[in-house]
């Protein structure tokens, strides 16, 4: 028997009506307070006179629930067309996308931006380092139960899921691949984040931002082969697919807005140098 940690958590905390609270929910919503207090707190460094964070929140959560849930549907319709498509809205029995919920916090971003008025890009530089945390403390309620099933591995630092109502792989040590992508994203915080205002005054708005994108999903794309997630198309599994898809949108969208802010730039000096 390999060296393992040993995980004897019950990945419920009790029931309240028809209400089952779980450490998932507990740590997801904890996820998502820290990452608004965060990234609110760096959106108004770059917005001073910053209004309507209420309204920004609404939109961000709830678009970004949406498209966790029906990126999951769609990695797992077999599930529910073999039984009930109404399956959909049962969000009680669990099941949502982590990157469903990152993209739709996204569009909940632009929503929120051409209601208010502010820079999405702007609002993009804050959400990085907010996303970060905000996935560093919930993964922690999926470390509890175990659902993202990993890889069998002999290395010390294993888990073995024992409570008889887990959600992991009882009689198995696998990786800890959900910690793996803690660890990732606190090193990405710890490497950028103290530099965030610097960076900000040197890069285009929206750049910082992307960054942040990038290389967690550079760095998700490789963990996800830690877990026994379903291949999707040409072996790769949903998260490597939009993983690549970030990494894509970052490596267009960057030149671009380095180009933009360089040729709006250029006038302004010429007009300094003969003034």
């Amino acid at each position: 028997m390999p060296l393992s940690i040993i995980i004897d958590l019950d990945p419920n905390i009790f029931r309240l009506g028809p209400f089952l609270i779980t450490w998932h929910g507990v740590f997801s919503v904890l996820g998502i307070v820290a990452a608004a207090r965060i990234g609110f707190w760096l959106l108004k460094k770059d917005i001073p006179d910053l209004q309507g964070t209420g309204d920004g929140l609404a939109w961000m959560v709830a678009l970004g629930l949406i498209g966790a849930r029906l990126l999951y549907v769609w990695e797992n319709w077999r599930i529910f067309a073999s039984t009930s498509w109404l399956r959909v809205f049962a969000l009680t029995e669990g099941g949502i996308s982590q990157w469903g919920g990152l993209f739709g916090a996204m569009l909940g971003v632009y929503v929120w931006s051409r209601r208010a008025h502010y820079s999405f890009w702007k609002i993009l530089d804050a959400g990085g380092p907010a996303a970060m945390l905000g996935l560093t403390i919930g993964r922690i309620g999926d470390v509890i139960n175990g659902e993202h099933h990993g890889s069998p591995t002999n290395l010390p630092w294993g888990v073995e899921y024992v409570n008889q109502f887990t959600l992991g792989q009882p009689g198995r040590v696998v990786h800890p691949e959900v910690a793996y992508e803690m660890v990732l994203c606190l090193l990405i915080l710890g490497a950028i984040l103290p530099f965030q205002q610097r960076l900000k005054k040197r890069l285009p708005d929206g750049v910082l931002g992307l960054v942040y994108f990038a290389v967690y999903a550079a760095g998700r794309f490789f963990l996800s082969y830690y877990r026994l997630d379903t291949e999707i198309f040409l072996g790769l599994r949903q998260a490597q697919i939009a993983s690549l898809l970030m990494v894509l949108v970052a490596v267009i969208a960057i030149p671009i807005l380095l180009r933009r802010a360089s040729a709006t730039s250029a006038p302004a000096q010429a007009t300094a140098s003969r003034a």
